[in-house]
C-alpha cells in the first residue's frame, strides 16, 4: 500500500465579527479545505502555505497551537490502494480576493460554519472544521 502525505489548512477571515471559512470544491465535486502533496525537503507548514497560495491565491498567516490530522483510504486511484495522510493547520487572511486554481478547483466560497458543515460530504471534514471553529471560540477571537 502506498502512503501519500498532504498538508493544508482550515482558512478563515472575519466578517461582521464572525469567521467565514474558505471552502473549495474539487473538480471531482467534493467540498473541503485547500491542501496538497508535500514536495521534497518541504516542512509541513511550507507545504500548507504553498498549497493554500496555489489553490486559493491567498497569502495567509498560520495560527499557532492548532494542528489536526486525517487519514483515509483511496481504494481506486492506482493498482494498489493509497493511504492518504493529511495534516491541517488553521490559517487567517484579510482583504484578499479568492482565486481558484482552475486545474484542481471547480469553485471556491466563503461560508459560515453552519453552511460549510452542511456542504461537506465527509464526516472527517465536519470533524476538522468543528475542531478549528471551537479552537477560535476558545481563543476568544
Amino acid at each position: 500500500m502506498t502512503v501519500e502525505k498532504s498538508c493544508g489548512a482550515v482558512v478563515y477571515t472575519w466578517q461582521n465579527d464572525l469567521p467565514l471559512y474558505v471552502i473549495i470544491r474539487s473538480v471531482n465535486g467534493f467540498f473541503g479545505f485547500p491542501k496538497g502533496h508535500m514536495e521534497a525537503n518541504e516542512t509541513e507548514t511550507e507545504t500548507a502555505l504553498r498549497e493554500i497560495k496555489e489553490e486559493t491565491g491567498l497569502s495567509v498567516s498560520l495560527i499557532p497551537g492548532f494542528r489536526t490530522e486525517d487519514e483515509h483510504l483511496i481504494p481506486f486511484t492506482h493498482k494498489d490502494p493509497v493511504m492518504k495522510h493529511i495534516v491541517y493547520f488553521l490559517a487567517e487572511y484579510e482583504n484578499q480576493p479568492l482565486k481558484a486554481q482552475e486545474e484542481e478547483i471547480s469553485a471556491i466560497r466563503l461560508m459560515p460554519y453552519e453552511e460549510a458543515m452542511a456542504a461537506f460530504q465527509f464526516e472527517s471534514s465536519r470533524r476538522i472544521l468543528t475542531q478549528a471553529h471551537q479552537f477560535l471560540q476558545q481563543k476568544g477571537e
